[in-house]
C-alpha cells in the first residue's frame, strides 16, 4: 500500500502555481473595471444631486427634467448599461473565482485561502513545533508576519488546518487535536464544531502519516470522551471510514508491498501501526456502544482482526490491542459467536499457548483467556474441562508473579541501562573526539525523535521505556486476571454493582420465592460454580493467591515509583490491582465451601487480615474504591461465617467505626456493604447475652440510615438489617422497645411506600423496584411482629 507522495505533492503546486498565475492575469483588467465604476458612480452622484436642488424639476414633467439635466441622465443610462454588461462580477472577478475553488476543493479534504490567490506567496511548509498546549504553530505563519487567530480557540484553527493541502499541515493539526482531546474542557466546543466529521475522512487520507494521526485522535477521543461521545461518534458515522480502514490495512498486510526494513525504518507509516491505532479506536467504540458491536458483527470485522492477531510473534502491541478488542466484543454477543469457525478458534488457542514468557505476552495470553472464556458456550463439552483448566493455569501463572519485586527489579534495570549509556557515551566521546560527535549525534537525533514520537501524539499511548511498558503489562495481566475469575464467579444476570444492591436479607426469602411471579420471573440468578472452575480454582490454589494480593502494594516498590515521575503512575495500578483482588476474594468466599477456604480458622484469619486492613489507615473513608472493595469482601466473609456459625472477630468499636464513615460516602456500594455488615453483626449479637447496648447503638444508626438516606436501595437495605436485627432473641426485644423502634416504623411506612410510588419508576430498575416491593411487605409484617413483642413485654 505505497502512494507516491511527491507526484500529488508535485501536482498540487502545478494546480497553485496555475490558478495564481490567473488571478495575476484578471489583476489589470480588475482595476481598470474598478476604477470606471468609481468614476461613473461619482458623476451620477453629482448629477442627481443637481437634478434633485434644481426648481424646475418640481414644476415640469419627468422627462423634461431629464432633457434639462443631460450630464445626470447620461452618467445613470451609462451606470445602468455597465451593470448590464456586468461590471459587478468583473471587478469582485479574483474573490468569486477563489470562492468556487474552495467549493470544489472541500469535497476532497482540501482548501485555499487569500495566499495561494495570487496575493502572497508562501514558503516551503516545515514541521512545525508543538506547544504544551497541544496547538499547532506552522513556521509558515510567522515567515509572513500572521499570528494564528485566538477568538476562535486552538480547537477551530486546528479543524480548519485539517483540510489543508499540505499532508504535513493535516498530519499537525491531527496530532494537535489528538493532545487537545485529553483536556475535558475542550470536549464540548468540539462536539459543536463536528470534529467527529471532520476526522473521519482523513482516516482514509492518501498519506499514512495522516491516517495513523487521525486515528490517534480518534482513540483518544473516544478513551477520554466516555460512553456519550463514542455513541456520538457512531451516530456520526464514524463506524464505516473505521471499517474501510481496518479492511484495507488487511489488504496492505496480505500485499506486504513495503520490505520489512523499510517498515521498520518507517515505523510510524508503517500499515501495522494504523491498524494498531484503527483497533484501539474499535475497541474503544464497541465497549460503550451497542451499535458499535452490531456493525462490528455485520461487516465482518472478526475475520480481520483475528488475521491481525495471528501476527503475535511479530507484533505484539498489535496483538494486545486486537485482544482487548475481542475480549470486550465477545462478552454477551451470541451473534458473534456463530461466526467462530475451528480456525478463528485456533488462531486464539495459538496465542494462549504461546511459549514467550515477556511480560507483554504474559499480558496477551491473559487477554486471549479472558476471551475464551467469553466462548465457552460454542466450545464442545469434551473439551470444557481441558480449555478452563488452561485458562486458570494462565491465570495462577500471573497471579503468582510478585509485583511489587518487579517494579523494584526493572526500575533497577532501567537504572543501570542508562548508566551504561552515559558512560558508553563519555568513553566515544573521549575516543572519538569533538568532530565524530557532531556527526554521530546528526544521525542518531532523528532516530531518537523517531522512537519518541509517539508520545508527543497522545499521553495515553504506551510509554517507550522497555522496563516500564514490561512493567505496566505485568500489572495490567494481573488485574485482567483477577476481573476474568470476578466473571468466572458471578452469574451474568445481574451485574456485580446491582447484585449488591438488589440483595435482601435472608428472612425474607421464602417471601422472594413467593413473589417472583409478581416480578415476571427469576429476581436474582444464585451464585454457582461448574465442576471444572470449581477443581481448577482449588487445583492451581487460586484463592490462596488472591488473598496475597490483597494486601497493600510493596512499600519500597511505592517508595521507588514515587521518586519518579514516569513510574509514579504504577502507584495507582497497583493499589487498582489490590481493590480487584478484595472483589475477587467476595466471589470466592461466597461461592467456596468453608473447607475449601481452609477452614473456619482461616476465615477468622482471613476476617482479622481484612481489618488491619482497613484500620491500618486513619483515612481510608476519603478512598472509595478501595472502601468499596474491602467492605463488599467483609460482607461475603462476615455473611458466610454467621451461617456456618463461626465466632465473629471485629470488635462493635471497630464495626461501628466502619459504618460511621462509610455511611457518609458518595458511592451507594459503599452504603449499601456498611449497612449490610451492620445487620449480619447484629443478627449474630441477639442471640448472645449481654448485648444490650450494643444493639440499641446498632438499632438507632440503622433506623437513622433507613429515615434518612436519599437512596432508596439503602434505605431498603436499613430496612432488611433492622428486620434481622430484631426478628429473634431476648436482648433484641428489649433493645427494640427502648429505642421505641415500632412507633418510628409505623411512622416511617408510609412516607417509604411514598417513595417507592413517586421515584420509584424513574430513578430504579424493575429488579430493584421488586426488591424495594417486598421490603415494603416486610416492612408490613414486621410492624405487625413487633406490636405483639410490645404487648408482650408491656404485659
Amino acid at each position: 500500500m505505497k502512494y507516491k507522495r511527491w507526484k500529488s505533492e508535485s501536482d498540487l503546486k502545478a494546480f497553485e502555481r496555475r490558478l495564481t498565475e490567473y488571478i495575476h492575469c484578471l489583476q489589470p483588467a480588475t482595476g481598470r473595471w474598478r476604477m470606471l465604476l468609481i468614476v461613473v458612480s461619482v458623476c451620477t452622484a453629482t448629477g442627481a444631486w443637481n437634478w434633485l436642488i434644481d426648481p424646475e424639476t418640481q414644476k415640469v414633467s419627468f422627462f423634461t427634467s431629464l432633457w434639462n439635466h443631460p450630464f445626470f441622465t447620461i452618467s445613470c443610462i451609462t451606470l445602468i448599461g455597465l451593470f448590464f454588461a456586468g461590471i459587478h462580477k468583473r471587478v469582485v472577478a479574483p474573490s468569486i473565482i477563489a470562492a468556487r475553488c474552495r467549493t470544489v476543493l472541500a469535497e476532497y479534504n482540501m482548501s485555499c485561502d487569500d495566499f495561494t490567490m495570487g496575493k502572497s506567496r508562501t514558503k516551503r511548509f516545515k514541521r512545525p513545533q508543538f506547544s504544551p498546549t497541544g496547538d499547532c504553530q506552522a513556521e509558515t505563519a510567522t515567515a509572513n508576519g500572521t499570528e494564528p487567530e485566538e477568538d476562535d480557540g486552538p480547537a477551530a484553527e486546528l479543524l480548519e488546518k485539517l483540510q489543508h493541502p499540505s499532508a504535513e499541515v493535516r498530519e499537525c493539526a491531527c496530532a494537535g487535536l489528538a493532545r487537545l482531546v485529553q483536556q475535558r474542557p475542550a470536549l464540548p466546543g468540539l462536539a459543536r464544531r463536528d470534529a467527529v466529521r471532520r476526522l473521519g475522512p482523513l482516516l482514509l487520507d492518501p498519506s499514512l502519516a495522516v491516517r495513523e494521526t487521525a486515528a490517534g485522535a480518534l482513540r483518544n477521543l473516544s478513551a477520554c470522551g466516555g460512553f456519550e461521545v463514542c455513541d456520538d461518534m457512531v451516530t456520526k458515522d464514524i463506524m464505516t471510514p473505521l471499517v474501510a480502514l481496518l479492511k484495507e490495512c488487511s489488504t496492505g498486510l496480505d500485499s506486504n508491498e513495503m520490505s520489512p526494513q523499510e517498515t521498520k525504518d518507517q515505523n510510524r507509516n508503517s500499515i501495522e501501526n494504523i491498524a494498531n491505532e484503527v483497533v484501539n479506536v474499535l475497541w474503544n467504540i464497541c465497549e460503550c456502544s451497542s451499535r458499535a458491536v452490531s456493525i462490528f458483527n455485520k461487516e465482518g470485522c472478526l475475520e480481520i482482526v483475528l488475521k491481525y492477531l495471528s501476527r503475535f510473534s511479530t507484533n505484539v502491541d498489535l496483538a494486545i490491542s486486537v485482544a482487548y478488542c475481542l475480549q470486550t466484543v465477545t462478552e454477551d454477543n451470541p451473534e458473534l459467536l456463530k461466526s467462530f469457525s475451528a480456525p478463528a478458534l485456533h488462531v486464539l488457542e495459538s496465542a494462549m499457548l504461546s511459549p514467550v514468557n515477556s511480560m507483554e505476552y504474559i499480558l496477551l495470553k491473559t487477554l486471549v483467556a479472558g476471551t475464551i472464556w467469553n466462548l465457552k458456550d460454542i466450545i464442545p463439552s469434551k473439551s470444557q474441562a481441558e480449555i478452563i483448566n488452561a485458562i486458570l493455569k494462565i491465570l495462577s501463572e500471573v497471579l503468582e508473579m510478585d509485583a511489587g519485586e518487579t517494579v523494584i527489579q526493572m526500575m533497577e534495570t532501567e537504572t543501570q541501562r542508562i548508566k551504561t549509556a552515559a558512560e558508553t557515551e563519555d568513553t566515544l566521546q573521549n575516543v572519538n573526539g569533538d568532530d565524530l560527535i557532531e556527526d554521530d549525534e546528526m544521525e542518531e537525533i532523528p532516530h531518537r525523535r523517531k522512537v519518541r514520537r509517539k508520545t508527543f501524539i497522545s499521553d495515553l499511548l504506551p510509554p517507550t521505556d522497555k522496563e516500564l511498558r514490561e512493567t505496566i503489562a505485568l500489572l495490567t495481566a494481573q488485574q485482567t486476571a483477577l476481573e476474568i475469575i470476578v466473571n468466572m464467579c458471578c452469574s451474568e444476570d445481574p451485574t456485580d454493582d446491582e447484585w449488591e444492591e438488589l440483595s435482601s436479607s435472608d428472612e425474607s426469602d421464602t417471601f422472594m420465592e413467593n413473589s417472583l411471579s409478581e416480578c415476571g420471573g427469576q429476581l436474582l440468578s444464585p451464585l454457582c460454580l461448574s465442576h471444572e472452575v470449581h477443581t481448577a480454582l482449588t487445583n492451581y490454589l487460586i484463592p490462596k493467591k488472591i488473598f496475597e494480593k490483597t494486601a497493600f502494594p510493596n512499600s519500597i516498590a511505592v517508595d521507588v515509583c514515587s521518586r519518579n515521575p514516569s513510574w509514579k503512575p504504577l502507584i495507582r495500578k497497583m493499589s487498582t490491582v489490590q481493590c480487584r483482588a478484595l472483589v475477587c476474594l467476595q466471589s470466592l468466599v461466597s461461592l467456596l465451601d468453608v473447607d475449601h477456604l481452609g477452614g473456619p480458622a482461616a476465615l477468622q484469619t482471613l476476617a482479622q487480615h481484612l481489618s488491619q486492613l482497613l484500620f491500618s489507615q486513619p483515612d481510608f473513608a476519603k478512598h472509595v474504591d478501595f472502601l468499596e472493595a474491602i467492605s463488599s469482601a467483609l460482607r461475603a466473609l462476615l455473611q458466610t461465617m454467621a451461617s456456618k456459625n463461626i465466632p465473629q472477630c471485629m470488635t462493635p468499636d471497630q464495626l461501628m467505626t466502619l459504618c460511621r464513615a462509610g455511611i457518609h460516602s458518595s458511592n451507594v456500594g459503599v452504603r449499601v456493604n456498611v449497612v449490610s455488615i451492620l445487620g449480619i453483626t447484629g443478627s449474630v449479637l441477639a442471640k448472645e447475652d449481654g448485648t444490650l447496648d450494643t444493639l440499641k447503638t446498632i438499632g438507632c444508626f440503622l433506623l437513622e440510615v433507613a429515615t434518612k438516606d436519599p437512596s432508596l436501595v439503602v434505605a431498603g437495605e436499613a430496612l432488611d438489617a433492622l428486620f434481622d436485627v430484631f426478628a429473634d432473641g431476648k436482648e433484641a426485644e428489649r433493645a427494640s422497645v427502648q429505642i421505641k423502634l415500632l412507633s418510628a416504623l409505623k411512622e416511617f411506612q408510609p412516607v417509604f411506600k411514598m417513595k417507592i410510588r413517586k421515584e420509584g419508576r424513574a430513578k430504579y430498575s424493575p429488579d430493584q423496584l421488586c426488591v424495594l416491593d417486598n421490603v415494603k411487605m416486610n416492612l408490613r409484617r414486621f410492624v405487625a411482629y413487633q406490636e405483639t413483642v410490645e404487648k408482650r413485654l408491656t404485659t
